[in-house]
């Protein structure tokens, strides 16, 4: 879909991976400038990163100069097989690319098992063209006649978790620091500085989001996201301090504001256990340094 003058999303499906959805369940998208593209996330599989080519190739004739990886998720990473192929070079910051080194050989196996041989044909893992550590800005180098800001704020989301700006139209690409109507996955997070990040983003101009996750959203999901986070700490912090035990939190950890975002029942109940476990270890540590 166009979201904006030059800027189209291209919507992942509900749902987990499996051989319903193909795995395909990230959203990705392109800016078209005046000389070139910019493509941003390659999708599941070496097919799904041709198709995506293919839709760019749809609707415009001008070339990809480059392709950005906003975060290492598994449903964003392996499509780059197809864009390399073509000669497009692969961006990602550097320690989303230390990430997906040293964790996703599993990743690419369990794909593998999960969708099968044939709709993972052609895929392999990769090593990025190029490597970056800070925030920076897509005008010169490559040059696709249209200026760009690539935002990084630190371990956030998750290690090398970064959005991209398209000055000309408010429009963002959030990455894994925002998914909208979707419950967001805490498994990599910093969850302070998720929430600087999120405060961060705020202050943008924004008039549109493509999330990682979900549909198309309003600059107020950046809102709905912190106060997901929040809740969730809240509740969770409240089990720690009852003494319930880790078996009983998925089922106590409800938070009905967000009962029906997608992958409630699933991510949801995850992250409660993953910060649950979190928090107790840092009580503990605290714990420990009073006494000494």
């Amino acid at each position: 879909m166009q979201v904006a003058d030059g800027v189209y999303m291209v919507q992942g499906a509900p749902g987990e991976v499996d051989t319903q959805t193909l795995g395909r369940i990230g959203n990705s998208g392109f800016i078209v400038g005046e000389t070139g593209v910019l493509a941003i996330d390659t999708g599941t599989s070496y097919l799904h990163g041709l198709a995506l080519l293919a839709e760019i190739r749809r609707i415009t004739d001008k070339p990809v100069r480059l392709v950005l990886i906003t975060h290492t998720r598994q449903e964003f990473l392996f499509g780059a097989t197809a864009f390399r192929e073509k000669g497009i070079a692969v961006s990602m910051q550097r320690k989303a690319a230390g990430l997906m080194q040293a964790r996703c050989e599993r990743c690419l196996k369990t794909l593998r098992q999960v969708l099968g041989d044939e709709a993972m044909r052609g895929t392999a893992m990769f090593k990025p063209d190029q490597e970056f550590d800070a925030s920076h800005t897509l005008d010169t180098n490559p040059a696709i006649g249209r200026r760009i800001r690539v935002l990084y704020f630190g371990h956030s989301s998750g290690p090398g978790d970064v959005a991209v700006l398209d000055e000309r139209t408010g429009v963002l690409f959030a990455g894994g620091l925002l998914d909208h109507l979707r419950i967001p996955d805490v498994q990599d997070s910093d969850l302070d500085h998720w929430t600087e990040a999120l405060q961060g983003l705020r202050t943008l101009p924004l008039r549109a989001i493509v999330p990682g996750h979900g549909p198309l959203a309003p600059p107020a999901a950046i809102d709905t996201e912190q106060r997901y986070l929040a809740q969730l700490r809240t509740r969770l912090m409240a089990l720690l301090n009852s003494g319930t035990a880790l078996s009983e939190v998925p089922d106590e950890s409800a938070l009905p504001e967000f009962a029906r975002w997608d992958q409630y029942d699933t991510i949801h109940r995850r992250n409660a256990s993953i910060l649950f476990v979190r928090f107790e270890r840092e009580q503990m540590f605290r714990q420990a340094g009073s006494e000494n």
